[in-house]
């Protein structure tokens, strides 16, 4: 009862067809698979953007590990 047979989703399927033609799902499935593929495109420009803002970060870290850190202190004469 919870579940849906194939049977179950081919009726659907003709119901979609017949509602909205075969041009208009034909148009709808062209939008979404652009859609899709600007919002790809859109998460690999931000990765790049935040691989470039990271970088230097990074280097500044590299660097602060290379640095030792010593306590100086006067000489005091006996």
């Amino acid at each position: 009862m919870g579940s849906f047979s194939i049977w179950h989703w081919l009726v659907v399927l003709v119901i979609v067809v017949l509602i909205f033609g075969t041009s208009k799902l034909k148009n709808m499935g062209k939008d979404l698979g652009g859609a899709v593929k600007g919002f790809k495109e859109g998460m690999k420009e931000a990765e790049a953007e935040a691989k470039a803002e990271t970088k230097p970060a990074q280097v500044a870290e590299k660097k602060a590990e290379d640095v030792v850190d010593v306590k100086a202190t006067e000489k005091k004469e006996a």
